[in-house]
């Protein structure tokens, strides 16, 4: 079966060939660890989650890669960090927690339940601040190739010096707007050491409380990188490297993964300046062969933002009142995110929350084991994640052991008395059970099987069932 994906790069749907037949990798643009996720940072997470599963299906699970990246070092974290009197390990390690929490209720697969026994990882979550030496490496090639250049401690990409090099492809090419159409939209530091205004910063000097550490091209006073320099690097630290390319390559052919991912927000700069870096580095024409963008949430019909007072975080529709005045579960948050195609715009409503979760319970009520994922399912997605078509061939099927297996496959329980049970469940007791999970995942990790019947014991005394699913997930439910 071919797969067929939306370039955002040639705005044309392409066949997708992997750079690496053997091996497909994938890269997305994770969060910004400062604060609790919201609704629409999870649009993202789901999207390619559904990729990586079908890429799975078509490939096998030991030949796909996807890096999700964490960034943990940002002028964001710094004054939250600061406003909270805390560290900032323990801010960035505290939010992270939470928003795996947030994102495992989703259905979304984490690095530890994609690990093949005695294999490298099929997932990894690259945080910023373990690469740091890789970026120092990336903008010190740069420097070389002179498209780089240090002014007042600090490090920048010239975009003009990019045009000078024959092997990379022009500035602009992925938002494909003109240089002028770009300045006059973006929100441009005119600092006075830039030699150009559409220069962009790789390396800034720090100063107590900020992060720092040993800076590149000889800068006496410890800095701490730019934001789109991060992804560079922990692109090719996860990629590129494991692969036989990297800095030490000098063939580009192994420079270049297979899909880049994220936001639709993300096109320009992020994502511009991330094709000027890692192509000038490695002198190769694309950075990824595939580009891949989701579309804009909106909420109940408006932008999203807090001064509106619709601003919505995935642990406040999992666990609160806030949203349509009850807390929803996970299965129902993603299949109200799959209704819309990834590439438009999402309208997030009460109302199909509601549907969404009809939905579910008119599937869940009778799902025997035993079927086998649905080739059709398979077809709309290999036509650019055709969750539309998905749902509406979900519909269709008359087999429901076959739609059970289906919609395993998409992401979901398939749990009806989850669905029922644990949305009316108080912060306070899931919390706990969600703690008491992670501490008996510990234990058969350690394959300590009298402290994991330990606690299933102590949740049960509670009146949580819990059930350990095929894919490696554990959902409960409250007792009836």
């Amino acid at each position: 079966m071919t797969l067929r994906l939306y370039d955002t790069r040639t705005r044309a749907k392409v066949d997708f060939q992997p750079v690496d037949p053997d091996h497909v990798r994938m890269y997305v643009c994770g969060p910004t660890v400062y604060d609790f996720a919201h609704i629409g940072n999870a649009r993202p997470i789901i999207v390619f989650d559904v990729l990586f599963r079908l890429l799975r299906h078509l490939h096998g699970a030991e030949h796909v890669t996807y890096a999700r990246n964490v960034t943990d070092v940002d002028d964001k974290i710094n004054d939250r960090a600061a406003d909270r009197g805390i560290s900032i390990r323990e801010l960035t390690d505290g939010t992270l927690a939470q928003f795996h929490k947030d994102i495992r209720a989703l259905g979304v697969l984490m690095p530890d339940k994609v690990n093949q026994q005695g294999k490298p990882p099929q997932m990894v979550e690259p945080r910023a601040t373990d690469h740091i030496a890789e970026m120092k490496a990336i903008i010190e090639r740069l420097i070389l190739r002179g498209v780089a250049y240090v002014a007042e401690e600090h490090v920048l990409f010239s975009v003009h010096a990019m045009e000078k090099l024959a092997d990379v492809p022009p500035y602009g090419s992925l938002a494909r707007r003109s240089l002028d159409e770009m300045l006059a939209g973006a929100r441009v530091d005119v600092a006075p050491y830039k030699r150009d205004p559409m220069d962009f910063v790789l390396w800034k000097p720090s100063h107590d409380p900020q992060p720092g550490w040993p800076s590149p091209a000889g800068i006496a006073t410890p800095g701490r990188p730019g934001w789109h320099i991060e992804c560079s690097a922990m692109s090719m630290a996860k990629l590129l490297i494991p692969f036989g390319g990297g800095l030490a390559c000098d063939d580009p052919a192994r420079n270049v993964f297979d899909i880049h991912g994220g936001g639709i927000d993300l096109v320009f700069p992020h994502h511009e300046n991330e094709i000027a870096q890692s192509c000038c580095a490695f002198g190769t024409p694309v950075m990824a062969t595939v580009w891949m963008h989701n579309g804009f949430l909106q909420v109940e019909g408006e932008k999203m933002s807090k001064s509106l007072g619709n601003f919505i975080t995935i642990r406040e529709l999992l666990a609160s009142d806030k949203f349509g005045g009850r807390a929803w579960h996970g299965d129902v948050l993603r299949l109200a995110m799959l209704r819309t195609h990834y590439r438009q715009p999402i309208d997030w409503t009460a109302q199909a929350l509601l549907e969404a979760q009809q939905t579910l319970l008119r599937w869940y009520e009778d799902a025997p084991e035993g079927g086998s994922v649905d080739p059709g399912v398979v077809e709309a997605l290999s036509d650019d994640l055709n969750t539309p078509a998905v749902l509406a061939r979900l519909h269709q099927l008359g087999d429901p052991a076959d739609r059970a297996a289906t919609l395993a496959f998409l992401g979901f329980r398939v749990d009806a008395a989850a669905l029922k049970g644990d949305t009316h469940v108080s912060d306070a007791l899931r919390a706990q059970v969600e703690t008491l999970l992670e501490a008996r995942k510990s234990a058969r990790a350690a394959r300590n099987w009298p402290e994991s019947d330990r606690i299933r014991d102590e949740l049960a005394q509670l009146n949580i069932a819990v059930k350990d699913n095929k894919d490696g997930t554990t959902s409960w439910e409250v007792k009836v």
